[in-house]
């Protein structure tokens, strides 16, 4: 199959979060469990292992999705039996068993026949085998053998009835593939949008030296491109490569699963790479790996972050397919085994975010390979140890009370919208950073630095948090939405948040908002275009800068500074709320509120401290009306709250460091699930170390 005649075909299918008669998964209990790889066992074990798990608490894993070359040994020849008994023998044990598609590994035999599928990256780089995500997901040859082994796998296990759901292909990304047969498809989708040469022309400015086309073969390959509009369009077709890949997985399970299976894939918490939104079209339930610190580094911002991202994405629960076990890393660097009680606090700290399973990579440590050091629960000795002990504390725990913290509902108030364009085009044309003018960065400052501080300061101070997404922004559901560097927006997107302001909503946003257009080209309007009558100002300026102190701490703060860029602006209807501290551009604020129709609009003009980005997100919850007894606590007593299934509000309560935490119970008389105690208003609750607590309100 072609590749554009598959990205139609996978276009075409794709429907709304539909499956299980048009529910979402939902479990009637928390799932808890491992990653199992038996085919990677220095000797038989498989019913030690079940026995160990089933001791342990364990009630689900899932298997599969590395070992294509066990599947199929040799070209068309299918052997099954190995993974039959496994799955036969947890089932006999009531340990649920999630099945992954091994398209992401590809075996041997396939590399050597088709070497042509392998990924050919930018500059010539070619990929070897001997690493898993070397091959072209877009490849017809590939594509053929990957449709081929989902087929035979499938008719072989969707009947199973130890089989709960599949993961099609793992951690999927385009990988940078730069394959010719890419570059073709590319063009044919700068056909089909774009209509004609001379409108590319106009589109993308190709006048600019001299780089017009007169046809479409005379589109020049994307190594050594400059054209932003270019390589804008490039990001979102790897985007959208990558979401016709899963989507036409998901459409060939979908032909054999029964009704009570699900789908799903596991994402990567690099959000940028990918349209979650997209990918996920024919999925039943969202899953995601997070890793994070452990010892003194765990702050849990990783597993508030890939949360609350992953749950926005369909607006339900989801499922954690890997987290930490014990130690983690490619080398034997970054070993840090986790403090007594971190891997319990991580499973909460998951669920409080609405997770409705979490999974460890993996059960077992792995005696060779890369991963060798990434540790499972038990060591490379295999036996129980002390991570063993906490995972059976925890499993035995949620078999008590684990019904009444799964599908956990959770409405929140504040909403960050999240731009995969605006952080393609601020990394092709970075404010900030190291490197020369003619290199493209991958650091990713949107994500790592702008999106990243609004969450991680909203997370601090226990403010819980959705994403919304440009193509569907339902903002009407949010009283305060906070907007990182909008720097890519269609007009359209732009009215619509200042009729969002206009009609009552508030809105913090940040600079180089409303820059430029959906195809990355400035627009010739005052800046911010059409944002300038919510926003009350307009400039013509802006300046690298290092670090300045605010004009005469107006927000009385320690750490006063402004740093990285500095935008001139003139106030129109905007108040001023803060102003450099500079020789020459003190009369520029730095900040500014304005009061437009029912709403308000608060922008920053530079990239704050942390300390001051705390004060303005505070001030703008009391705008928008947004309270909440839990907002007195602070790092490192994190609070996270939502509604079971039982009408119930469950509040849980997690500290984030060696020493104990009291804090005095804020919200109605409840019980705490863990002690089996009551709990009154008021009363003073000790957290131990890396502990939490969790109350059910009735």
């Amino acid at each position: 199959m072609k590749l554009q005649t598959f990205i139609c075909v996978a276009a075409a299918l794709m429907i709304s979060n539909v499956g299980l008669n048009g529910q979402s998964y939902q479990p009637d209990q928390i799932l808890y469990g491992a990653a199992y790889y038996h085919e990677y066992m220095p000797h038989e074990r498989l019913d030690e292992d079940v026995r160990m798990m089933k001791e342990a608490g364990i009630s689900v894993v899932r298997v599969g999705e590395s070992t294509w070359s066990l599947f199929e040994p040799r070209d068309g020849e299918f052997e099954f039996e190995w993974m039959d008994r496994i799955i036969d023998k947890m089932h006999e044990a009531g340990i649920k068993v999630i099945l992954g598609t091994p398209t992401y590994s590809i075996p041997a035999w396939l590399w050597h026949k088709h070497p042509e599928i392998l990924i050919e990256r930018r500059g010539g780089e070619q990929t070897n085998y001997g690493i898993r995500q070397n091959m072209n997901i877009t490849h017809p040859t590939f594509l053929f053998y990957a449709e081929r082994v989902i087929r035979k796998m499938m008719e072989h296990y969707a009947s199973h009835p130890g089989i709960i759901g599949f993961q099609v292909d793992n951690e999927t990304e385009a990988r940078g593939v730069n394959n010719y047969d890419f570059y073709v498809s590319f063009v044919n989708h700068l056909k089909k949008k774009y209509k004609t040469p001379e409108n590319l022309n106009k589109i993308w400015g190709l006048n600019y030296w001299g780089m017009t086309i007169d046809g479409w073969e005379e589109v020049p390959p994307r190594d050594g491109i400059t054209n932003t509009g270019y390589k804008l369009e490039w990001a979102r077709f790897n985007r959208m490569a990558v979401s016709d890949f899963l989507n036409w997985q998901s459409n060939i399970v979908k032909e054999y699963k029964r009704e009570d299976q699900f789908i799903t894939h596991c994402f990567m918490p690099s959000v940028q790479n990918i349209d979650q939104v997209t990918s996920a079209a024919n999925m039943d339930v969202m899953a995601v790996n997070i890793y994070h610190g452990q010892q003194d580094e765990l702050t849990g911002n990783e597993i508030a972050f890939g949360g609350d991202f992953f749950r926005s994405v369909k607006h339900d629960n989801y499922l954690v397919t890997e987290t930490n076990a014990q130690t983690i890393g490619w080398t034997s660097k970054t070993q840090q085994p986790p403090y007594p009680g971190q891997m319990r606090q991580n499973v909460y700290a998951h669920i409080g975010s609405g997770a409705n399973m979490v999974e460890y990579w993996h059960w077992h440590s792995i005696h060779y390979g890369q991963e060798t050091y990434w540790k499972g629960v038990i060591s490379h000795d295999l036996q129980p140890n002390r991570a063993y002990k906490e995972v059976s504390v925890t499993a035995h725990e949620l078999q008590r009370f684990g019904d009444r913290i799964v599908n956990l509902q959770k409405k929140n108030e504040v909403a960050i919208l999240f731009s995969h364009d605006s952080n393609d085009g601020l990394n092709f044309m970075p404010f900030n950073g190291a490197g020369s003018d003619w290199e493209e960065t991958s650091s990713s400052a949107y994500r790592n630095q702008l999106v990243a501080q609004f969450h991680k300061v909203l997370y601090q101070n226990n403010i819980g948090v959705d994403f919304v997404f440009p193509d569907a922004p339902d903002f009407d559901n949010y009283k305060l939405v906070i907007i990182p560097s909008l720097y890519i927006a269609s007009d359209e997107l732009l009215e619509k948040i200042g009729a969002y302001v206009k009609s009552g909503g508030h809105v913090v946003m940040q600079f180089k908002s409303g820059f430029c257009d959906e195809n990355s080209m400035v627009r010739p309007l005052l800046a911010p275009g059409p944002l300038r009558e919510a926003c009350g100002f307009y400039y013509q300026e802006f300046s690298n800068i290092g670090e300045l102190p605010l004009k005469d701490n107006p927000f009385g703060v320690g750490n006063n500074v402004a740093r990285d860029w500095m935008e001139f602006l003139i106030p129109e209807t905007a108040t001023p709320l803060a102003y450099y501290d500079h020789p020459y551009f003190s009369e520029f604020p730095a900040a500014t509120l304005n009061e437009y129709g029912k709403g308000t609009l608060l922008y920053e003009g530079s990239l704050f401290s942390d300390q001051i980005q705390t004060k303005i997100l505070k001030d703008a919850l009391r705008r928008a009306g947004i309270a909440d007894p839990d907002f007195r606590f602070s790092w490192p007593v994190i609070a996270k709250s939502g509604t079971n299934g039982f009408g119930n509000e469950v509040h849980f309560y997690y500290n984030y460091s060696s020493e104990e935490k009291a804090i005095e119970y804020p919200h109605p008389a409840g019980k705490e699930l863990v002690s089996d105690r009551p709990v009154r208003n008021g009363e003073t609750l000790v957290i131990k170390p890396w502990d939490v607590l969790i109350i059910e309100v009735k």
